[in-house]
């Protein structure tokens, strides 16, 4: 449990929130409510065992984070509960609920058991791909899948690793139980979908024979066939840069070739090499932006990733 201030809001807050999720009361000395709720608050934090962070906000030493949340939440009275996820409030309750109420709500937002432990291994393979251990990564990896199915970030990143590392049959066996959301036309998934292009890409690749493709574009610079399979052959050995080349200048040349593949397949590669932006458990819903620490929690641009966006942008318009 942490005490909220103006000075530590940022950090302990809405940074901690990007971690797990941060249940925060807004309480009073003066309010009886506010002090019965209380020891339940504490008694459930012990009780889920580092599911979920609490943090307490004294409303009448910090009146202006107090009233924001109130006033964002249409609230006006304490103790008031706001639930952070991503670095955004995302719900909320007002009064002394009794605690299986509480419970009810905390499950809601806070991960099972099972979903904790598959986030402690996608840390770990995160930290793990930090620092180049691809396979070590790749058994963290396949624990987090296996232990949360439904974790997209972790399926995500187990496919690609496996891509990364050559293993195509294990990579489309992995990547079979989202196929079908890659393939949705009306709400795709963006990044089911760059995988099922690098998929398709690792297997044209091994029936293409860049030499006579080069040559072929060298004679016509607008064969367009031969210059996106050389980008594909480009992605399969992982070098994304150049193949994003290859595509750009069919983009330049015909935007609409063949259903705008070569766009399609350019925004796949920059999805395959972007970080996922932070989000909220699904079911919940961002209320409101908070300014009153200042900036929100958005990852770190990549130069090369801006560099390529930038090209896309002035072939398109």
């Amino acid at each position: 449990m942490i005490d909220i201030t103006i000075q530590n809001f940022e950090t302990e807050l809405l940074q901690a929130s990007m971690q797990q999720p941060v249940l925060l009361d807004i309480w009073a000395p003066w309010c009886g409510p506010c002090k019965s709720l209380g020891p339940v608050l504490e008694k459930l934090e012990t009780a889920y065992a580092g599911r979920f962070l609490l943090a307490k906000l004294n409303s009448d030493e910090q009146p202006e984070i107090a009233t924001q949340l109130s006033q964002a939440f249409g609230v006006r009275s304490i103790p008031f509960c706001v639930m952070f996820v991503g670095g955004q409030p995302v719900d909320g309750f007002v009064g002394a609920i009794p605690e299986a109420q509480i419970r009810e709500f905390l499950d809601k937002h806070v991960p099972s058991g099972e979903m904790l432990e598959a986030e402690e291994d996608l840390a770990a393979a995160e930290e793990l791909l930090a620092e180049g251990d691809l396979e070590s990564a790749l058994t963290k990896l396949a624990q987090a899948v296996e232990t949360d199915p439904a974790n997209e970030v972790a399926r995500f990143d187990y496919v690609k690793a496996l891509l990364e590392l050559g293993l195509l049959q294990d990579a489309k066996a992995a990547f079979a139980p989202v196929a079908a959301k890659a393939a949705d036309t009306i709400t795709p998934h963006a990044r089911f979908a760059a995988l099922g292009l690098w998929i398709a890409a690792v297997e044209a690749a091994a029936r293409a024979e860049p030499a006579t493709l080069q040559a072929a574009i060298a004679a016509n610079k607008r064969d367009f066939e031969a210059r996106y399979a050389l980008a594909q052959t480009q992605l399969a050995a992982q070098r994304f840069p150049e193949a994003m080349d290859e595509l750009l200048e069919i983009i330049m040349r015909d935007k609409a070739w063949n259903g705008e593949a070569a766009r399609k397949l350019y925004v796949a590669i920059l999805e395959l090499l972007s970080k996922p932006a932070p989000k909220a458990p699904a079911g919940t819903e961002a209320k409101s932006t908070l300014e009153i620490a200042g900036k929100a929690v958005v990852p770190a641009s990549d130069p090369l990733i801006d560099q390529y966006r930038r090209k896309l942008s002035m072939a398109l318009f």
